[in-house]
Formats: structure tokens, sequence, C-alpha cells
């Protein structure tokens, strides 16, 4: 055995050498690869369209160069594109490239490709011997060789070229007359083009990429209970009184209809009025107690229509530009048919009853929980598949998904895949108010968005540390955060006090932000009834009717519709990742701006955080890099409320009144 085998072994864990090899490594070093999360483990995320900033460190020994491409593919194809990697920094060896995996949806395969360049390394050490007026006899037969080879790789002109020219070489005598020939530009571009990559490295292990439509990114979502559409107390509200409420929506900016779960409700333990345990025969109960013998998730509540209804809603809501989404919660009630039919599939008590969900001290004694695990798993992953076929296959593609974190992460990467690949169009919002880790983690498999903490950052501080983290970690590769400023389950404590004034400068906040955000219906009308004490509506809608008059004095509708027109018209507020906090002179002032890349769009905003006091103070703007210089004057638009102004210089002074003007949206033209 060769002295330094057992060596070898020890670098390689102990594994043994195959016979023959002599080293595990690649004769170039490809590493740090970015973007990537975990490595590789997950992919990244993009909506069509969107670039990705490749990045690499590749290197090999002695001074050879290198080229080096990333290729990318929708996974299942055959068939790679690739744009070459340029070095930005040949000390660091760092190479970099821009590019756009393609125009479909889908999940797509990356990776970064690179070989020993021998026809680079040549030129550039006949260039400099020549320059040198060193004898380059030897060196001029090399560079001859090498077309030689180039010339069983190249087709068509290229080869009729190589051809040419290598003949004209070999008629020369001189090693500075093959030189002249060998080193025109006519022949580099050739030989740039027929590359040996016989033993090009491939990093490993091959990245991914899930390309999602357009609104995964930018979205404006609103939420509501179908059955409160009615507008007559106790009446059941029906898909064609969603229908009739589309325009409102629709006009208010909104481009994505949520609806809580639409299923039959089950009788056993169902809820009353405010969550109590006595519900009288005409209480509609909780929708999230999904399952009676009208049908479980695959069925829809027989008060609100047929099946043909809800199909009908859909259509008509994309005709209007507008996607519907669908709650779907993975719980059933006590009577849900699946508790008849499939026993197994739950935990029953040593009495003989079915334990039913608790959160200790909460119960939910109207909704039982599956178990996800044991010898039935594959049956229920499978029924819980066709649970979102089915409505796939209905329209909807975009569903938000309730408590995912109590649910496991391997059947999340599982389902959500799968679903995904039938339609790559498909949206998850991951509704998941959990530990940091599970939140993120549930981005990385899979979901499309997730709530976050927005709801509960209060201060300047708050939204600074916060936000950072969201736009400029690894966090921005795979988790789009959806800004919902209220839930049917969160009446947070700002908009229990803070009056009209919060509501509008949350919804401010919320819309610009975040390239996606959303409300519960109710707070356009400002809607504020809180159980004392506690973060939650009084005579809430998720046990009862609710009658909402979306005219009533003091709403914000109009508010709204400015705000979502704003963002639409403005292209620097369909991202994220492009914010960046400024210095205001009041610790109550958030100042932010947001730019598209060339500068074509650029947009400040500034919010009043009290919205029980006036605040004012300096506004500082970043004109280096807005492109400005500190004399040059610029014009700017408050588009809230229309005002143009011309400004020179960094710092403005601005006053914000919360019942006037509680933010402001400048747009800012160069």
């Amino acid at each position: 055995m060769p002295w330094f085998r057992p060596f070898l072994e020890m670098l390689t864990n102990g594994r043994p050498m195959p016979p023959g090899m002599t080293t595990v490594s690649k004769y170039i070093v490809i590493e740090d690869v970015r973007p990537a999360v975990d490595g590789g483990r997950y992919p990244i995320k993009r909506v069509v369209g969107e670039p990705i900033a490749l990045s690499a460190v590749i290197f090999r020994e002695g001074h050879g160069a290198l080229r080096a491409v990333v290729k990318w593919r929708l996974k299942g194809s055959q068939i790679w594109s690739e744009i070459p990697l340029e070095p930005i920094n040949h000390g660091l060896a760092q190479w970099a490239v821009t590019f756009v995996p393609g125009e479909t949806l889908g999940r797509v395969e990356y990776a970064v490709e690179a070989w020993g360049d021998d026809w680079g390394s040549w030129r550039h050490e006949m260039t400099v011997k020549r320059d040198a007026g060193q004898d380059v006899s030897l060196e001029a037969i090399e560079g001859m060789h090498l077309l030689e080879s180039a010339l069983s790789r190249a087709t068509g002109p290229d080869r009729d070229m190589l051809a040419r020219y290598l003949a004209d070489a070999k008629a020369l005598e001189s090693g500075g007359g093959r030189a002249t020939v060998l080193l025109s530009e006519k022949v580099h571009a050739v030989m740039m083009r027929n590359p040996d990559r016989s033993k090009a490295v491939v990093q490993d292990p091959v990245f991914e990429v899930i390309v999602d439509p357009p609104s995964a990114r930018f979205a404006a979502w609103y939420e509501m209970f179908p059955r409160s559409q009615s507008g007559v107390p106790g009446q059941w509200g029906t898909f064609k009184d969603c229908e009739a409420r589309l325009p409102d929506v629709r006009t208010m900016g909104f481009d994505t209809l949520y609806f809580v779960p639409i299923h039959p409700i089950g009788r056993m333990h169902r809820k009353g009025p405010n969550n109590s345990l006595n519900a009288g025969p005409h209480d509609p109960g909780s929708p999230y107690a999904i399952g009676a013998e009208e049908g479980g998730h695959m069925a829809v509540h027989p008060e609100l229509g047929s099946l043909e209804d809800f199909r009908h809603l859909v259509g008509r809501a994309k005709e209007l530009g507008m996607d519907v989404a669908l709650d779907i919660a993975i719980q059933c009630a006590p009577d849900h048919p699946w508790i008849k039919d499939h026993p197994d599939w739950f935990k029953f008590r040593p009495d003989g009853t079915i334990k039913y969900a608790e959160n200790p001290p909460k119960k939910y004694q109207d909704i039982v929980n599956v178990e996800f695990w044991g010898d039935h798993q594959d049956a229920l992953w499978m029924e819980l598949y066709r649970v979102f076929k089915f409505w796939a296959d209905q329209g909807v593609t975009v569903f938000r998904i309730d408590n995912p974190h109590t649910k496991p992460i391997p059947f999340w990467e599982w389902v959500i895949g799968a679903i995904k690949a039938e339609h790559p169009e498909a949206i998850f919002l991951a509704e998941a108010f959990t530990r940091p880790p599970m939140m993120k983690m549930l981005a990385k498999v899979g979901f499309t968005q997730s709530y976050s903490y927005f709801t509960w950052r209060i201060t300047k501080a708050d939204f600074t540390e916060y936000l950072t983290e969201l736009t400029t970690t690894d966090c921005a590769e795979y988790m789009r955060v959806n800004f919902f400023a209220n839930t049917p389950d969160i009446l947070p404590f700002h908009l229990q006090t803070g009056g009209r004034p919060a509501f509008m400068s949350r919804l401010v906040l919320a819309a610009t932000l975040s390239g996606v955000y959303g409300i519960y219906n109710g707070y356009e009308l400002c809607e504020n009834d809180p159980v004392p004490g506690k973060e939650e509506y009084n005579n809430s809608e998720k046990y009862d009717f609710k009658v909402w008059d979306w005219n009533r004095p003091g709403n914000i509708k109009d508010f709204i519709a400015k705000v979502n027109w704003i963002r639409n018209e403005n292209p620097a507020l369909h991202e994220f990742t492009n914010l960046n906090f400024l210095r205001a002179d009041s610790d109550q002032i958030l100042f932010y701006w947001k730019a598209t890349e060339d500068r074509s769009n650029i947009i400040l905003v500034a919010v009043n955080l009290d919205p029980h006091a006036v605040q004012e103070g300096l506004l500082w703007l970043p004109l280096f890099e807005m492109g400005l210089r500190d004399d040059q004057p610029f014009h700017v638009e408050e588009l809230l409320s229309g005002s143009h102004l011309e400004w020179t210089g960094s710092a403005h002074h601005w006053r914000f009144d919360p019942d006037v003007n509680p933010a402001a949206i400048f747009r800012v033209t160069l």
C-alpha cells in the first residue's frame, strides 16, 4: 500500500479509498455559492422575471486561467441555459453574475460549472512573452495544438474559421508570425465559443429556486366571512352575496379575496356567541369546526350555496383581477365524516371519548386534530393532498393555512411540493405566529408567504430591528412576509386605543414596508371593540353573524384605496428587500425609502407612530444614494395629499397631525 493511502482515508473520515483513486477533491474548488438556504438544502424564492444576483468563490492551484458559468433548467428538463460568470476580485477568487431563471413558473435547478481555460492561459502567456521580445516558437506550436483540439468540438462556420487560421499559422515559419495569427481577436472569439469542458467541475449539490407568480411578492389581501355578507341580522350570507361585494373590495384596491373556511360546520359541541359553550339552535358556530353530515373538507356549507355558485364567484373575481384565497384548516369537528370512516386517524382518550384540541388553558371543544403519524399515515396524507387538489380544480390556487406550525414539517414539504408540481402558480400562506425557528422552517420547506410579528411591532426601534433582519439576512431569500394589520383573532392594543389615526398609520406601514399585506374586514370601518384586557374582538365574527354597514361614518375606505393606488403605480413598492431606514429627528417618526435599481422610481415614506399627538421634525434624505448633489434641486410629490414641492438639500421639516396627515408618501423626481 502506498504510504499516503492511510492518510487519505483519514481525510475521508475513515472511508476506504476506491482502487486507483488518490484524492477525493476536485481540481477546481467551487465554494460559497450564494444565494443559498442552508447550503442548498432548501430552495430560494423568486417571482417570474425577478433576477438572481449570484456569487461564488472559484479557484485552483497555480495561475492557470479559469472560466465559469451558471446554468439553469426547469426541474425535469434536459435542456440547460447558461450565462458566464465574471471575476470581480481576483485576489479573493470571487466571481459573480446576475441572471433571470427563465420566464416559467415552477422549480428551477441552477449550478455553477467551472473548467480550466487552457486557451486563456496560453494566450496570456504568449502575449506576455511576445511583448517582452522572447522567442515564442514553441508557444506557437502549443497554440496550434489547442486549435487542432478545438476543431473536434467546433461545428459549422466556427470549424471552417479555425481550420483556415490553423492553416495560415502552419504556413508561416516564425513564432512571431504565427503568434500574430493565433492571437487575433477573431480566433479568440471562436475559441471562447468552443471551450474544452471535458474536465468541467459542477457545484455539488445543485441548488434550486422556486419561481412563483408576481402575486407571491406583491398583493393586497382582504379577509371576509362569507356568511356575514347578507346584511340581514341572523341571515346567512351566500356566495352570491360575496359576489355582490366584489366591486367594493376591488375599488379599495385589493386583489386577493380571502375566505375563512367555507365547509359544513359541526353540530357537536358547537360554540355559541363569544366562544360560549352553549350554542342556540340558530347559532352558526365557528367555521374552523369543520365537518358535519353534509360533508367535510371537500364540501361547501349548504347555506352558502352550491359548489357551482362558488366556482362562479371565483370566475367573477378573476374577471375583476382578483384571486380567491381559501383557508385550509387541517382539523375537524367531532362529527366530521372522517371520524366515522377513519377513526384510526384520531386520538381517543381512555374513556373512549375523542380528544379535542387544547392550548392550555384554552380549550377548543368543537375541534379535534388528526394524528399525522402511524400506520394510517399514507392514507391520511393522500387524503389531505386530495383536499388541496380538489380546491385547485375549482380554480383556487391561493391557500391560507391555519396553524401550520402544529403539523409536521415533512408533511408540508411533501404536500406543497406535490401541489406546486401540478399547479406551479399555487401560493401557500403560513398563518404561524410561533417561535422564529419554526416560522422560518415553514418558509424554507415551501410556504410561499408567511405571517409575521409585524402586528406587534410598535416603536421605531422595533420596526428597524425586525425589518433589517428580514431584508438583509438569509431570510430575504426564502421568507416572504405578509403584513396583516389585523386578523379575526387579533385586535392589537394599538388599534383598540389609537382610533382612526392608528388604523391609517398602520395601514400605510403594512402596505409600504412589505410588498404583500392584508386586512380583515372591519378594518376599513376602524372596528375596535375589544374584549377588555385582551387582543380579541368583542362579539367576535368567529362565532356569530355580523352585520356590517360598509359605508358607516368614520370609515377609511377612500384612504385605503389611495394607498393601494400608490402601491400599484410605484414599482419601488412592489419589492421588499429594497427597504432602507432613514434618519428622522423624532423617535415617533419612522422614515424609510424604497427605489427601483435604476432609480427611475424613488419613494420615501414617513409615518407618525403616535396616534395621539402631533409629531414634527427634520427628515433626512439620502441624496448620494438617490444620485443627487447637495446643491441639486429636485421635485417631490406627496402622494397622499397630492401636494408638489421643490426641494434642495438633505434635511426637510415635516409636521404630522394624526387626525389630518398621520403619514406622508413622497415620490421624488430627479
